[in-house]
């Protein structure tokens, strides 16, 4: 048996992974941003992303990473200068793929009776608008599986967007994949954290260190609002 092994059997490897959300991103036009570049965060977010990086200043991290785009990485870098560490990027965090991208896609602005629209709504499963959740769950468990070798007996904290965070953690919890986007428990600038014994998840955990600067209708199960949507906030 390997001093790996030994130790993973007498609880001792212990790492935990954060999964974070990304903080409130400057968008006055309401778009579905998904994959684009040039969307920061916000001031809003920026408070955000700093309140996390104090809730977490004496963890014991040794390894950040974030999603390449923008919003991702301006969340990831306060805590990563908290602790001394290089920020890495791993394309494997990136949002989900969504053909709606650039478009608004919320409550009351009549997407869904728009004809040319239906084409790309014919399977909730899949689905049939985006990239797989398959997919997602494939290279997020790829990004989490590798943080948990860079940081192996500490922490590390992996900044991603919604969707893939919902969508790994649904699938580590062995729900089903396809969902309500309102019931997803990932408000911005969340951690959905998991902690692994060894090579195993044990546990997976959910908290809000900035739930108090996270506007009323973006936090998780809050009834939707005209004008407002939640869709953009990925």
């Amino acid at each position: 048996m390997s001093d790996a092994t030994a130790s993973a059997e007498n609880g001792q490897d212990i790492t935990v992974v954060h999964l974070m959300r990304h903080g409130e991103v400057h968008n006055p036009d309401g778009v579905l941003y998904g994959r684009r570049a040039g969307y920061h965060l916000s001031e809003l977010g920026r408070q955000m992303a700093d309140r996390v990086a104090e809730s977490l200043a004496d963890r014991d991290i040794t390894y950040v990473v974030a999603s390449p785009l923008e919003r991702a990485q301006e969340t990831a870098t306060p805590v990563a200068k908290a602790h001394g560490l290089d920020l890495v990027t791993d394309e494997r965090l990136i949002e989900a793929a969504n053909v709606f991208e650039g478009k608004t896609f919320g409550v009351g602005d009549g997407a869904l009776r728009k004809p040319g629209n239906w084409k790309h709504l014919t399977n909730p499963f899949q689905p049939s608008w985006g990239e797989p959740y398959v997919e997602q769950v494939v290279r997020m468990m790829g990004a989490l599986d590798a943080a948990k070798d860079a940081a192996r007996g500490h922490e590390a904290v992996l900044v991603s967007h919604q969707l893939p965070i919902w969508i790994v953690r649904s699938f580590v919890e062995k729900r089903r994949l396809w969902h309500d986007p309102r019931r997803r428990q990932c408000t911005l600038a969340s951690l959905t954290s998991f902690t692994y014994r060894g090579d195993k998840i044990v546990s997976v955990g959910y908290s809000e260190p900035a739930r108090d600067l996270v506007p009323a209708h973006l936090l998780a199960g809050a009834k939707p609002v005209k004008g407002k949507s939640k869709a953009f906030g990925a």
